[in-house]
Formats: structure tokens, C-alpha cells, sequence
């Protein structure tokens, strides 16, 4: 039986839509947020070639959830270029994860069995520093285009696949429009089961869970077979703020289902007291908390690295604090496993 067709919108006029007037008024420069913030560029590492590389992106209302005067916010960390990410750091490369191995059809991966992943998009909101994608070959491996009816051919011809991943960059720094036609794509598959989005907007531009949003997301979930599940991406509580957890409301609201992934980052959250505030504001918001990463050592975050041994200090000191729904599973990818292995 045909799915549905998803209902698209002309709602993608800037004017209209206060989250892309937000994003195009994103930071830029580096001096500028460290001004800001009230902090002196000349103290704090800041790398030149780092931000030709990766240039620095984050949004006005993300940064006003820094601490201004501290050096080491938390926040600040994840996003400010500094001059060790060029430092030479063996075992760390430009492709961690082995995504271009696992490439079946350009920017389609198929990793897991059951589930494939497409990369939708090069762009997000914000650059982290630790992105695992930061040198990955967007501009040739993209599904869309001419690429599109190939990636939804090799999907349709494998039954066992019964989950598809949509990645990036963000996949919501695509236009409704867009994302509500891939849908209306993927529901047409009659094997696929749920869709899920991978997406850090909601945490730092709250803005984008709009109406816009919120309403193809729901015929997603009332008028196809595809059960829309929405993995947020925050580190930090202090990135848990007020719009954030209405934005959490809205999606809820909608019909998704809504889960958490961090990146365990030296100096940013590795210790136990964050990783259980930031559980309990995600729970608070209405958010499971899913996966707690190992750095993936993607070349340029070396200096995210916590070793193994004190991560597993820090997530026994996690159990023994919270209750075990509230513990993220502790997780690496590796290039060619069947599965996230377990830590």
C-alpha cells in the first residue's frame, strides 16, 4: 500500500522563520565570541590554521549559555578553534570511523544490519570540534540529486533493513520542505519501520522545532508506517536551558521519541557529577539518555581524549549515582564492527 504523501510547506522564507534568521547570524569569528564573552584572544590558543581548516560557527543564543570571563566553559571549549588541534597526535585520522568504507552508494552507509544511514547534508548549525565528519567528503557523497533514486533503490531492494538514519552535518538544517519529501520517500518502503534523525539543532537553535516542523513530523507519525525517533546530541547541562526543554516538549509532541548521544571530551564533561546532571536535565526535559562516546579520534581532537581507564572510573562512579535507566551506554565505533562495542 502506498504511503501517504507528506504534506510540504511554504514556510521556508527567511522572513517566516525566525530559526534561519538565527543561523545566518550565526559567530563566526573567533575574536569576536571570545569579545563576548569578555576574554582575551591572546591567552587562549586560539589556532589560525584550525579555523581555515574548520572554520568556527555557533549560534547567538548558544554562546549567551557561556560563562562569560572563564576560559574554560564548557561550552566554549567544544567550539573554539585552537592552535594544538594541528599538533601531530598518531592514531588520529580523517575518517575514524571507517565511513567511507561502508559507503553502499554515495553518502548512503550501510554499517549495521538492519539499519543504513544517510548523509544528507554537510551542514549544521554548529561546528564542533570533536565532529567525527569534519573532513568527510560532503560535496561528492550526498544522496540527493541525481543520487537520491539510487540510494532509496538499495534500501528497497534489502527487507532486513527496517531503520533508516538520517546524519549529516544536520539533517534539520534542511528546509521541511525537503525533509518531508525524503520521508514521503522512505515511507513508500514498506519494510522501513522508524526513521531517525540525528540532530544537534534542537540543543543549540531551539528556534528550529517550529511549527513548520512539528506538523510534518506528526502526519509522519499518524499517517505512515515510519515511527519517528529524534536523537538529540548534548554534552553539557548547561546546554539544557529553558528553550531547549520546550523544544523537547514539541518534538514529544509530535509523536517522536526522543533520545540523547554525548561524546565523553576532556575538560568539557569527565567527571561523573556532569554526566549525572546532564542525565537528570535530559530526563527532566522528557529526553532518554542513549550513548555516552568515546572520543572518535578524528584528526584535530586529539585533546578531547580521556583514557580508557579513567573513563571507566568515571562511568562506575556514574552506576553507582544514578539509576540504570539514566546511564547512557558507554560506547566506541570501530571501523568494520558489526556493532557500537560496548566499554
Amino acid at each position: 500500500m502506498e504511503a501517504p504523501a507528506l504534506e510540504t510547506y511554504d514556510l521556508e522564507n527567511a522572513a517566516s522563520r525566525p530559526w534561519r534568521r538565527e543561523l545566518a547570524d550565526a559567530i563566526r569569528d573567533p575574536g569576536e565570541l571570545l569579545a563576548l564573552l569578555g576574554l582575551d584572544p591572546e591567552r587562549m590558543g586560539l589556532g589560525a590554521e584550525a579555523q581555515r581548516e574548520f572554520p568556527l560557527r555557533v549560534p547567538r543564543g548558544y554562546a549567551a549559555r557561556m560563562r562569560p570571563g572563564d576560559p574554560r566553559d564548557p561550552l566554549l571549549l567544544q567550539v573554539l578553534p585552537l592552535a594544538s588541534e594541528t599538533d601531530p597526535a598518531p592514531g588520529f585520522s580523517a575518517d575514524p570511523v571507517g565511513d567511507l568504507a561502508a559507503m553502499a552508494a554515495p553518502g548512503l552507509l550501510h554499517k549495521y544490519q538492519g539499519r543504513a544511514l544517510l548523509v544528507i547534508t554537510g551542514a549544521c548549525a554548529v561546528h564542533c570540534r570533536y565532529c567525527f565528519r569534519r573532513h568527510f567528503p560532503y560535496g561528492e557523497a550526498n544522496p540527493a540529486g541525481e543520487h537520491w533514486a539510487e540510494s532509496l533503490a538499495y534500501i528497497a531492494a534489502r527487507p532486513e533493513i527496517d531503520e533508516v538514519i538520517l546524519s549529516g552535518g544536520d539533517p534539520l538544517s534542511l528546509p521541511d520542505r525537503r525533509l518531508a519529501s525524503m520521508a514521503g520517500d522512505l515511507a513508500a518502503i514498506p519494510h522501513l519501520k522508524r526513521l531517525r534523525i540525528h540532530t544537534r539543532l534542537p540543543v543549540v537553535l531551539p528556534a528550529r522545532v517550529d511549527h513548520g516542523l512539528v506538523r510534518w513530523l506528526s502526519r509522519l507519525a499518524r499517517e505512515t508506517a515510519l515511527k519517528p525517533v529524534v536523537v538529540i546530541h548534548a554534552n553539557h547541562p548547561h546546554e539544557i536551558d529553558g528553550a531547549v526543554a520546550g523544544a523537547m516538549k514539541r518534538l514529544a509532541g509530535a509523536g517522536a521519541v526522543l533520545l540523547n548521544q554525548s561524546v565523553l571530551l576532556r575538560g568539557v564533561n569527565d567527571d561523573p557529577e556532569t554526566l549525572a546532571a546532564l542525565s537528570e536535565a535530559l530526563f527532566a526535559a522528557g529526553v532518554l539518555p542513549y550513548y555516552l562516546h568515546r572520543l572518535d579520534r578524528v584528526r584535530g581532537a586529539a585533546h578531547f581524549e580521556v583514557p580508557d581507564a579513567e573513563a571507566e572510573g568515571i562511568m562506575t562512579a556514574l552506576r553507582a549515582r544514578l539509576p540504570g535507566y539514566l546511564v547512557p551506554a558507554f560506547v566506541c565505533e570501530e571501523p568494520g564492527a558489526p556493532y557500537k562495542r560496548p566499554l
